[in-house]
């Protein structure tokens, strides 16, 4: 299972491809999967065996130039194919490094184990690769939803073995908790970035009346403090937050609370009359969906990405085209059963779904190759 060296497993908050390792790697080892673990020194997470380059996550390396950083990857990749080539317990490699980790074992020998590579991101990102990638029989890929799949390049999508949805240990048991009191706020969970679309949720907000919370960092800068100690960031991210979202950021109607991590997330979102997705792009795997779905919260959005496979439109939220609609959609969700949201996480997005769903692909790929 390669994690790669940004940041532990489990991550302290922030860390979406790190906390989808977490929340794989112990039901697989229930199914009797043994798990070796290729990330940092710091990852917590029990397994049968950890390797690892770097002592903890390198993520703060990624604020620096790229000629100073661009050994970071190579380093871990070159000690996951020494460990591959090495060993002879791994019958497969389950891989999570994006571009870098699926062209190193591409790479590899016919003879090396097969790989099954998993696509967490935009896959336009890197048309070079996508666009003339060829996994030579045992290498393999899935997306995190059928629309993140059918959109990939022509020879990406030739190697693909399907799809799994992502899940969340807080779908475990949630049919039996009882859903929390709800507040008069709305939540908009995630980084701050243009394709998560806050400045067209915080100008929503001012325009009709509701109090929304911005849940999630602006680039590196996990709180306000933090941001203000650098107020001339030309991060693209700080850019979009001071030019399009921080105007709109009054304390009162719209508020940015910076990373918000567990127990307090889960609670804040709990407590949500629903969760926002105004989004810009075609979001390809929406933890935060089936994180406030498990907490009993709906979910109201553009309908773009894989928010239409995640939301059962009038049951667990409302979708739609027109993004003058959302506020309409907001005030429906409150007369939605909060209780169905969190059956049909139970149902659909626990770890043991989403863990049983690999181990079919794993067999899978192991077949192919």
């Amino acid at each position: 299972m390669n994690a790669g060296p940004w940041l532990p497993v489990p991550p302290d908050g922030y860390g979406g491809i790190e906390n989808i390792v977490a929340t794989l790697v112990p039901p697989l080892r229930e199914l009797g999967v043994e798990v070796v673990l290729a990330s940092v020194g710091d990852s917590t997470l029990e397994v049968d065996d950890l390797v690892t380059v770097f002592p903890e996550g390198q993520f703060r390396q990624l604020q620096r130039p790229y000629n100073q950083v661009n050994g970071v990857v190579p380093a871990h990749q070159h000690l996951v194919v020494r460990e591959v080539r090495e060993r002879s317990d791994i019958d497969l490699v389950h891989d999570h490094v994006e571009a870098a980790g699926l062209a190193t074992l591409a790479a590899l020998g016919p003879d090396d184990p097969p790989v099954l590579h998993t696509l967490h991101w935009d896959l336009h990102k890197h048309p070079e690769l996508y666009g003339t990638f060829d996994g030579g029989g045992r290498v393999w890929v899935n997306g995190v939803s059928a629309d993140q799949v059918s959109r990939a390049p022509e020879a990406l999508r030739a190697h693909a073995v399907g799809h799994v949805h992502l899940a969340t240990p807080l779908a475990e048991g949630a049919e039996r908790r009882r859903p929390a009191d709800k507040g008069d706020h709305v939540v908009i969970m995630g980084r701050i970035t243009p394709g998560k679309g806050q400045d067209l949720g915080v100008r929503l907000a001012h325009q009709y009346g509701f109090d929304l919370i911005l849940a999630g960092p602006v680039g590196p800068y996990h709180s306000p403090e933090a941001l203000a100690e650098v107020p001339t960031s030309d991060n693209p991210d700080a850019v979009y937050f001071r030019e399009k979202v921080a105007p709109y950021v009054d304390g009162s109607r719209v508020r940015w609370l910076g990373t918000v991590r567990a127990p307090a997330r889960d609670d804040l979102v709990a407590s949500a009359r629903a969760v926002l997705a105004p989004l810009r792009w075609s979001e390809p795997g929406g933890t935060f969906v089936v994180e406030a779905l498990s907490v009993g919260t709906p979910v109201v959005g553009l309908s773009l990405g894989c928010l239409p496979e995640l939301i059962d439109h009038g049951r667990t939220g409302f979708l739609t085209d027109n993004e003058e609609e959302l506020p309409d959609l907001i005030e429906a969700a409150a007369k939605l059963d909060c209780g169905e949201c969190m059956r049909e996480a139970a149902t659909r997005f626990t770890p043991g779904v989403m863990a049983a769903r690999y181990l079919e692909l794993y067999r899978q790929v192991l077949a192919r190759a």
